[in-house]
């Protein structure tokens, strides 16, 4: 069977065109010697018909099974990765392919880099399946929410080398370094033997573009610095992000926030994470619009959005930027005691901004999302951040997902539902005891319900509830009194 399946995913090369005829007895012999195997039958007219995922996994179980490699989670990856490595083109053919789509449309430049990364097999399409989704109406409109499924879980033998690992290696920096395509791998780092990258230059930087190996939304892409430097939101952030709009006006770009707590998971490399996708802070109406003085040209309004949000529009870039970097440096010193804001603990900064831009209508768009992650013993994990009653659905950081209306949920949530939807239909269960008092809310609102379709409708709508008071805690402004003194400062 193992030369049928290798015949299908040469034929899955063809025909996504990831590889043309003339190249499948090559890219075959390569695939060949990645498995031991010193020959291809002469007569072999039966190939597996089915998708890459689907091949590779079937292929790296024959690897297992005939001893090419030990069933540990890395080796699998490793070898599914340079399988694919086989298939796929050199950076520079890339690069080249793209730039000369993009002539003809920025569209047709993702659409071929974003096919290739999942025919590569660089995007997992096969664990992003197991992603939960669905959608939450809430005061704040529809939500998205996302029950994460697709990280895999590591085997006996996986944890216990990482656990016995000692190493120095320092290469490559970080997940996001350029370094990364086309690495191997190894023990506790992941294999990218299949990344590509594709250069976007921003102002007069290195910038690069790839999608995210688990997306979370239409062509969830990263754009990172060519340089390994910590995340910092200042004037060239926006500039930057801007560009990049003038450049994929189909796309939106946002950055997660700079500082611990309120900050993404990777503070130690510059990026953003872009894509094609409306997410629901795209759809939130403005609450009310007010006059940026300074800049009388500047379209400025505050969202109905549970995250404090400064919506700026203009037609031109250059004044927009300035517009976002004064609001910028004037919230990085605000202080409202009313409100809870302090800007310094000593000589900590606390104040920081999630910025987020797009095209809408002719109209280049920026929401300034304003962050603060000072903490107190009442809110160790942050005074805006999900509190405590909320921690039994979502305890870890709001970074720019959740910012714009797409909740990550940990993956314990799918067999932690089950077991209360067996509750709300009096069966025996095992609620989680950090869940009895939603579980007791949710029966003290609906009353009894026998009918499962009816639960699984509560549940969500009441996730989705959640979610928006998980974003409610992260917001800094509670009233409009407190919106309303920050635009007298920024009007001083």
């Amino acid at each position: 069977m193992i030369y049928q399946h290798i015949g299908g995913l040469l034929q899955k090369g063809i025909d996504t065109k990831l590889i043309e005829k003339a190249d499948q007895i090559y890219v075959r012999n390569q695939v060949l010697a990645l498995l031991k195997l010193e020959s291809f039958p002469e007569i072999n007219t039966h190939k597996t018909d089915d998708t890459i995922p689907n091949l590779l996994e079937k292929i790296i179980t024959y690897a297992v099974e005939n001893n090419v490699i030990e069933n540990v989670f890395d080796d699998k990856e490793i070898l599914s990765a340079n399988i694919m490595n086989c298939f796929v083109a050199r950076p520079s053919v890339i690069n080249s392919t793209f730039q000369k789509k993009y002539e003809l449309s920025p569209e047709d430049a993702t659409d071929y880099f974003y096919e290739l990364s999942k025919n590569s097999n660089y995007i997992q399409m096969n664990r992003i399946q197991k992603n939960i989704h669905f959608k939450s109406e809430t005061i704040y409109g529809e939500m998205d929410i996302t029950i994460n499924m697709s990280k895999p879980e590591k085997d006996p033998e996986q944890i216990k080398r990482e656990l016995e690992l000692k190493s120095d290696i320092n290469y490559p920096k970080c997940l996001l370094c350029i370094e990364n395509e086309g690495y191997e791998g190894r023990t506790a780092y992941p294999a990218r033997a299949n990344h590509r990258i594709v250069e976007i230059p921003l102002g007069n930087e290195s910038w690069y573009l790839q999608y995210s190996p688990y997306v979370y939304y239409n062509e969830h892409s990263i754009v990172l610095c060519g340089e390994h430097r910590n995340m910092k939101i200042r004037k060239e952030s926006f500039e930057r992000l801007l560009s990049f709009i003038e450049k994929f006006p189909h796309y939106f770009i946002g950055s997660n926030a700079d500082l611990p707590i309120v900050g993404g998971s990777i503070l130690s490399h510059d990026h953003y994470q872009a894509g094609r996708y409306e997410f629901p802070m795209t759809r939130a109406k403005n609450a009310f619009s007010f006059q940026l003085e300074k800049f009388s040209n500047i379209t400025a309004s505050v969202l109905d959005w549970p995250l404090s949000t400064i919506r700026l529009q203009s037609t031109d870039i250059e004044t927009l930027v300035d517009a976002a970097d004064y609001v910028l440096t004037v919230w990085k010193g605000y202080s409202d005691e009313d409100a809870a804001i302090l800007a310094f603990s000593g000589d900590t900064p606390h104040n920081t901004i999630t910025p987020i831009a797009r095209m809408r209508d002719g109209l280049f768009e920026l929401d300034l999302v304003l962050r603060n992650n000072r903490t107190t013993d009442k809110h160790p994990l942050g005074i805006f951040h999900p509190h405590e009653d909320v921690h039994h659905i979502k305890k870890e950081n709001i970074g720019l997902i959740e910012v714009m209306g797409l909740a990550v949920l940990p993956a314990r949530l799918k067999d932690e539902l089950e077991e209360i939807k067996k509750d709300l239909l009096g069966q025996p269960s095992e609620v989680a005891s950090y869940h009895n008092d939603w579980v007791d809310q949710i029966k003290m609102n609906y009353g009894e319900r026998s009918s499962i379709e009816e639960i699984d409708a509560i549940i969500e709508k009441e996730l989705g509830n959640k979610f928006a008071r998980v974003l409610k805690d992260a917001g800094v402004f509670n009233e409009k009194n407190d919106y309303e003194r920050f635009i007298d400062r920024l009007n001083e």
